[in-house]
């Protein structure tokens, strides 16, 4: 079962303020004396990210891919399980010995070729059903002698499993005799103790096994006679109740199941394993490790424990945005600075949301709020993410709080904010260092919604438009590609030069979209948008009216 962990994480395509504020804020709840948390990210580090934290000495956080909750979050590591060729009998020891209810076959590889399930043992054993389904025998001489103890007195011990008969010799000889007329000697064991004329008849008929009980002797000459017959002689030390019994309890393993085995990995998510539960024959399933073999377990027992991981988030309020699987995890707290999105708990929780321009700035404010002051590399952190979403304190979102805060994190960081600020934005502003157009346009890309229309919204800051413009038909075709891919019915990118401090809008939408933008088009897709900076307080607000309109 995978240990308790608390991630604090940002958004998809996390920026700066992302990054930085998870790493941040997770310090400072390990400094509160919260236990295994750790600070993630939800994508990988642009440009400008990965900058910062080289230049502070700090390593990029854990990449969290999902964070469904997976099988091996919910089972533990420790399971029964039962060789194939094992009698029946050492199945229902090991039923009782560990009180479970299911047993996994595996092979010699543990491997699994079946489930033992006690309850389907118990009505074919013990539900009183026809005399020749209660007679029934599925055994070999060689499993018989194992379950029962036994010593071969004569004849072989093949491990070939035959249908048998069980016969009891209990009674007198002409009533044995009437009960055994007509029966094929080949396809009984006949079980008794002392009786010699009931030995003398089973190996004359030629039955299979003759198992005589108590340790019991067997008639003087009555071995040469079996040995003849083919009968295969078995002493055992039980009383014939009990022999009885586990006669009917030798019958390997193997034989019990269909070899159809339902099984999920350690690593299938959860809803597998709730899918297979629901829809499978059996009340529980196999979990196999990486190598296929039995690791554990699964009943809808495990459905009910709840996940081991939990989240913080940071920088964002809406699943939408969040880490794929954050809807099927224990969100305990959120750190943001955003509007309000379509957010919810099963339970209360930590919700910290303040007007400032940006998740850093609320960090470090509790950071003082708790007495604190951050480490240097941690002010570092805070300053260069409170930076890069305030555009060095120039955009609209920018409040007195932001410059208060700043100077406080440049002194405790004993860095300028102005010129760590212009090394910041130009460490991120070659459009071309990009890989690729789409991952110029997903580095810092946003989806919203407004009634029934859904657009998505890129940015990026440059220290001049110069770049951008001989690239901006490649990246509008991008664009389209990925409107589509995403079903959006409007896309676009905002190109801010953070020197000018003025944007462009690449927009990529229906016909109507030149109309309802209600912004300056300046070329094909192209829209001018003086005096914004701000993708959250100027551009969104605008876009979310517009299309509700």
């Amino acid at each position: 079962m995978t240990q308790r962990r608390i991630f604090v994480v940002g958004h998809r395509n996390p920026d700066t303020d992302s990054i930085c504020s998870a790493i941040a804020y997770c310090r400072l709840r390990q400094r509160q004396g919260v236990e295994h948390i750790l600070p993630a990210r939800a994508g990988n580090v642009n440009r400008q990210t990965e900058f910062v934290l080289e230049e502070l000495g700090i390593p990029q956080p854990q990449l969290l891919i999902d964070v469904y909750p997976r099988v091996k979050d919910v089972v533990g590591r420790e399971v029964v399980t039962i060789d194939g060729g094992a009698p029946l009998s050492r199945a229902l020891e090991l039923f009782h010995l560990h009180n479970i209810r299911l047993l996994p076959v595996v092979d010699n590889d543990r491997r699994p070729v079946g489930m033992l399930v006690l309850k389907r043992v118990a009505e074919r054993f013990l539900v009183p059903r026809e005399e020749s389904a209660i007679r029934r025998v599925q055994a070999s001489p060689a499993s018989l002698r194992r379950c029962l103890k036994g010593t071969v007195l004569v004849g072989d011990e093949l491990e070939t499993v035959e249908e048998l008969s069980l016969y009891v010799g209990a009674m007198a000889s002409a009533t044995f005799d009437a009960k055994l007329a007509g029966l094929e000697g080949r396809r009984l064991v006949l079980l008794t103790g002392d009786r010699e004329n009931i030995q003398r008849k089973g190996i004359e008929m030629g039955v299979r096994v003759l198992i005589v009980t108590g340790n019991l002797p067997v008639a003087p000459g009555l071995l040469e006679i079996a040995a003849k017959r083919g009968v295969t002689v078995l002493s055992t030390p039980f009383d014939t109740a009990t022999s009885a019994w586990l006669t009917r309890l030798s019958t390997p393993i193997s034989h019990l199941v269909d070899g159809e085995v339902t099984s999920v990995s350690l690593t299938d998510r959860l809803d597998d394993l709730r899918l297979k539960l629901t829809h499978g024959k059996d009340p529980g399933v196999v979990v196999l490790d990486e190598e296929g073999r039995v690791a554990a377990v699964a009943t809808k027992s495990n459905l009910l424990q709840s996940s081991p991981l939990q989240l913080i988030l940071v920088d964002h309020n809406e699943l939408a945005q969040a880490v794929p699987g954050a809807d099927k995890v224990e969100i305990t707290e959120v750190v943001d600075h955003h509007r309000l999105g379509n957010f919810h708990t099963e339970a209360p929780i930590r919700f910290i949301n303040q007007p400032l321009g940006s998740t850093c700035s609320v960090v470090a404010s509790l950071y003082r709020q708790a007495g604190l002051e951050p480490e240097p590399e941690m002010a570092g952190l805070l300053l260069a993410g409170l930076l890069s979403d305030t555009v060095i304190l120039k955009s609209p979102t920018t409040t007195p709080s932001d410059h208060e805060l700043a100077t406080w994190l440049g002194r405790l960081a004993g860095r300028d904010p102005q010129e760590f600020g212009r090394r910041i934005f130009a460490a991120g502003s070659a459009l071309a260092a990009y890989a690729s157009l789409r991952q110029l346009l997903l580095a810092d890309f946003k989806e919203y919604s407004a009634g029934e229309q859904s657009f998505g919204v890129g940015q990026v800051e440059v220290v001049s438009f110069h770049e951008f413009q001989g690239m901006k038909e490649a990246i509008a075709a991008e664009l389209g590609k990925l409107r589509e891919e995403r079903r959006l019915d409007f896309a676009g990118l905002l190109v801010t030069d953070i020197v000018r401090e003025t944007s462009l809008l690449l927009a990529v939408g229906g016909r109507d979209l030149s109309y309802r933008i209600g912004y300056s088009q300046v070329d094909a897709n192209l829209f001018d948008l003086p005096g914004v900076l701000s993708r959250k307080k100027q551009l969104v607000p605008h876009l979310l009216k517009a299309f509700k309109a």
